[in-house]
C-alpha cells in the first residue's frame, strides 16, 4: 500500500556536510510528525521509522544521488522520495545555510505510513486518498560514515556505480583425507551407436528479470498530435491513440554470444510498491525494433525507422509478454517503440522494484 510524505528541512551542524568537490553528502534524519534517520531498502526506497541501514545522499547541481550511485527522484504520479538505478536525479533541491532542504523553495514535505508500526515514506507532495499523513522536517545526522550505519548495499541488478571494498578476511581451510580400500574396477560398457542428441535450445527467455537484464536508459514520448515537438526524457511509458513511447537501451559488452529478449511487464496493481499506472480502452499494444536510437530532441516526424514488422500485445494487467529474441548487440544502443490500436491507452511509471512493470532487456 502505497503513502505519502510532507515538510522536509534539515538542520546541519558545523561538520554536517562532507564536501566532494561541489557535492555534499550527508545522513537525513526527520523530525516533526515523523522521526528518525532514513533508511534505505535494497531496492532505493527511503524510508523512516524501520530498522534499515541509514542513506547516504550526496547533492550535486540540485539532485541527490545515495552512495551507491542512484539517482533519487520524486516519482511519479505519487512523487515518492526515493533512488533508483539508472535514474537521472530530479533537480530543484538546495539545502539553505541554516541547513534546511527545499524542493523548488519549497520546505514542506510529506510522510505517510507504509503500515500501522511507524513506518513511513517520504514524498514532496501529499498523496491522494491518504489520511494519515504528517509533515516532517529533515536534518543532517551527520557526515556519511560517521556515527549512523552502514552504508545500503547495492542491488545485484544492475551493478551500482560505487561499491564499497569489503574488508580482507583470512580464511583457513582444513582438509582431512581419507583413504579407501580400491574396489574392483568394472569391464568398460561399450560406446553407444550414436551420440546422445542435446536438447533443442529454447527460442525466448522467460519473461521475467529472474536473470541479467537491462533498464531502458531513455524514455521518449512521441505524439502525432504535435509532429514537431521533442517532450524529451520521461520515466513514463505512455501509448494512446496519438503517443508512442520510445526505449533506448545499452546492451554490455559481457553479453556478447548470447541471447537477448525484449519483454514488457504489467504487473496487477496490488503488487506494486512505488509504481501505478492508468489503463483504460480496447485494442492491444504494438512494440516494433527501430533501426537506430532515441534522443531528447526525437520527434514524431524525426523518429528512427522501423527495423521490422510490430508485434502485437493484448495487455492485461498481471501479464508477462516476450516480444522478441535476438543476437544480443553487444555494446550498441539499441531502442524499441512501443504504440497502441483502437482507443487503447496505457500510462506507467517505469520501475524495478516489485513488482517490475514496463519494457525490459534481458539475457537469455
Amino acid at each position: 500500500m502505497r503513502y505519502a510524505l510532507a515538510p522536509l528541512a534539515f538542520g546541519l551542524g558545523a561538520n554536517a556536510l562532507v564536501a566532494r568537490g561541489n557535492t555534499q553528502c550527508f545522513q537525513l534524519k526527520a523530525s516533526g510528525g515523523a522521526q528518525g534517520i532514513l533508511g534505505q531498502l535494497g531496492d532505493g526506497q527511503n524510508r523512516v521509522g524501520d530498522h534499515l541501514p541509514n542513506g547516504c545522499y550526496c547533492l550535486s547541481d540540485g539532485g541527490f544521488t545515495d552512495s551507491n550511485g542512484r539517482g533519487c527522484i520524486l516519482t511519479p504520479p505519487t512523487t515518492q522520495f526515493q533512488c533508483d538505478v539508472g535514474a537521472s536525479p530530479t533537480t530543484g533541491f538546495a539545502v539553505g545555510s541554516d541547513g534546511s532542504v527545499t524542493y523548488k523553495g519549497d520546505a514542506t514535505f510529506y510522510a505517510c505510513p507504509v503500515n500501522d508500526n511507524g513506518v513511513y515514506n517520504v514524498y514532496s507532495e501529499p498523496v491522494a486518498g491518504q489520511d494519515k499523513c504528517v509533515k516532517i522536517s529533515l536534518g543532517s545526522a551527520g557526515s556519511c560514515g560517521s556515527g549512523g550505519g552502514e552504508a545500503p548495499k547495492p542491488t545485484p541488478t544492475p551493478p551500482p556505480a560505487e561499491t564499497p571494498c569489503p574488508p580482507v578476511t583470512t580464511i583457513t581451510k582444513t582438509e582431512t583425507t581419507t583413504s579407501q580400500i580400491p574396489k574392483p574396477t568394472p569391464p568398460p560398457s561399450p560406446p553407444p551407436t550414436k551420440p546422445e542428441p542435446s536438447p533443442p535450445a529454447s527460442d525466448t527467455c522467460p519473461a521475467d528479470l529472474n536473470g541479467n537484464y537491462q533498464y531502458p536508459h531513455l524514455i521518449v514520448p512521441v505524439d502525432s498530435s504535435q509532429p514537431d515537438k521533442a517532450y524529451g526524457t520521461s520515466y513514463n511509458g505512455k501509448v494512446d491513440s496519438h503517443t508512442c513511447s520510445i526505449f533506448n537501451f545499452d546492451i554490455p559488452y559481457s553479453y556478447a554470444g548470447k541471447k537477448c529478449t525484449a519483454i514488457f511487464l504489467l504487473p496487477q496493481k496490488k503488487d506494486l510498491e512505488t509504481s501505478d499506472y492508468t489503463l483504460s480502452g480496447t485494442g492491444q499494444c504494438t512494440v516494433t525494433a527501430l533501426k537506430d536510437y532515441a534522443t531528447e530532441q526525437t520527434t514524431w516526424n524525426n523518429q528512427p525507422a522501423k527495423s521490422g514488422d510490430a508485434v502485437s500485445l493484448s495487455v492485461a494487467p498481471g501479464g508477462a509478454w516476450s516480444v522478441a529474441t535476438f543476437d544480443c548487440p553487444a555494446g550498441q544502443r539499441i531502442a524499441f517503440e512501443m504504440c497502441s490500436t483502437g482507443d487503447f491507452a496505457l500510462d506507467y511509471f517505469q520501475d524495478y522494484n516489485p513488482s517490475p512493470i514496463g519494457m525490459y532487456v534481458r539475457q537469455c
